[in-house]
């Protein structure tokens, strides 16, 4: 049985799947299709933290289909634009499992990835997987994947 480590951009899979489909991710449907007939070494969501009641019950959502959920502070600068990126703590968690896996799975069109893709591959014997929002994932990060699953009307609410 193959082993898989999961790791899913919320903040990205949120905006793409709103922005083009006005709909929400199905983050059971896409646990269930990513994990079936492999064993789950690590599976992280990664999300933006503003403590609201609605995120707390979606991150519980999160941690009962089998996720860790890891969280940033939300940060409002004074121009008024917002951060909260977690682009690095991905990165370093999937070069920490690299060795330990045989498949990555990568729910993300953050195109930043496609270098880290293309290393984790090139370093150890591992397939990678991105599930994206075809519109809105970059090209790159879809060619340095070994597979792209679409996300479509199967993997939303």
């Amino acid at each position: 049985m193959e082993k898989v480590a999961l790791f899913a951009d919320v903040q990205n899979i949120y905006y793409t799947t709103r922005q083009s489909f006005q709909r929400h991710f199905d983050y059971r449907a896409f646990w269930q299709q990513a994990t079936a007939n492999r064993q789950v070494v690590a599976a992280f969501a990664y999300a933006i933290d503003k403590g609201d009641s609605k995120q707390l019950a979606f991150q519980n959502i999160l941690r009962a289909i089998g996720f860790t959920v890891k969280l940033k502070p939300y940060i409002q600068r004074s121009d008024g634009s917002a951060k909260g990126d977690w682009d690095v703590g991905i990165t370093l968690d999937m070069i920490e499992l690299a060795g330990q896996v045989d498949v990555m799975v990568l729910a993300s069109g953050d195109g930043d990835f496609a270098l880290l893709l293309d290393k984790v591959r090139s370093t150890y014997p591992i397939s990678t997987e991105v599930y994206g929002v075809p519109a809105l994932t970059a090209p790159s990060l879809i060619n340095s994947a070994n597979r792209f699953f679409a996300v479509d009307a199967k993997l939303l609410l």
